[in-house]
């Protein structure tokens, strides 16, 4: 098949292009970087032409609320408009665990946003929606930061190991459209707080981390389950113990 993967040089998508050319097929990395834009729509009827399966794991590149809106409804657009041209059989597209229940947050929104143009196009679809990837462990202390302490909520999360999610989204990908939403999540679920702790101290980061329920998740205030997948997630096999040590080894 040939297998056409929207921001196929970042995190997941470069991983993602490994294993289906591995499995055999003509997987094509499509970004900016290749030539080809979603925003302008520059490259993509060249980019889609031919192509069996479209496969969307690009990322806004601002998280500023009004951007990433413009981002993933323009894109969309752009991108779905395309796929219909080119006649392709299914449109896989990487989302969030949670999404509709952090309408607070103005990322979250802009994915409700993608995933309903999705599910309105009339292409066969499947919309993976994961959780956390341990890769962003990091840009969530970040996110809590309050001087020397890291302000965090105590809420379920069951984190994930980016080459887990590139595996569940060639499998996806191969398989039949769900016209529906998939769950993937990581082996372990933990307090959220508890999991950035871990992750500090792995690092060497000597800051507090301080268990608040009040604490935002960029912007969103979350309830226990907001960050964990229903019955029935794909779960990865890699633990944050072990992406750890993959990371120490590098």
């Amino acid at each position: 098949m040939k297998i056409i993967v929207i921001g196929g040089t970042g995190l997941i998508g470069s991983k993602l292009v490994a294993i289906l050319q591995q499995r055999g097929h003509e997987a094509v990395a499509a970004s900016p970087n290749t030539g080809v834009d979603t925003l302008s729509g520059k490259g993509l009827a060249e980019a889609l032409a031919g192509a069996d399966v479209v496969v969307d794991v690009a990322n806004s590149p601002s998280f500023a609320d009004d951007a990433v809106m413009d981002f993933f409804t323009t894109s969309g657009r752009n991108l779905l408009a395309a796929a219909r041209q080119a006649g392709v059989r299914h449109h896989v597209a990487l989302s969030v665990v949670g999404t509709d229940r952090l309408a607070e947050s103005g990322y979250f929104r802009g994915k409700i946003a993608q995933e309903a143009l999705i599910r309105e196009s009339g292409l066969p679809y499947t919309i993976v929606r994961s959780t956390q990837f341990f890769e962003f462990l990091g840009g969530i202390a970040a996110s809590g930061a309050e001087g020397d302490a890291i302000r965090l909520s105590p809420a379920h999360i069951q984190a994930i190991s980016s080459s887990d999610v590139a595996l569940a989204m060639a499998d996806y990908t191969l398989g039949a459209p769900h016209d529906g939403v998939v769950e993937i999540a990581g082996p372990e679920r933990v307090r959220l707080a508890d999991l950035v702790r871990h992750y500090l101290q792995a690092k060497g980061d000597p800051r507090q981390v301080v268990a608040d329920p009040q604490a935002r998740y960029f912007g969103a205030l979350l309830a226990d389950d907001t960050l964990v997948p229903g019955p029935g997630a794909r779960l990865g096999t890699v633990t944050v113990d072990d992406w750890l040590k993959e990371q120490a080894a590098r």
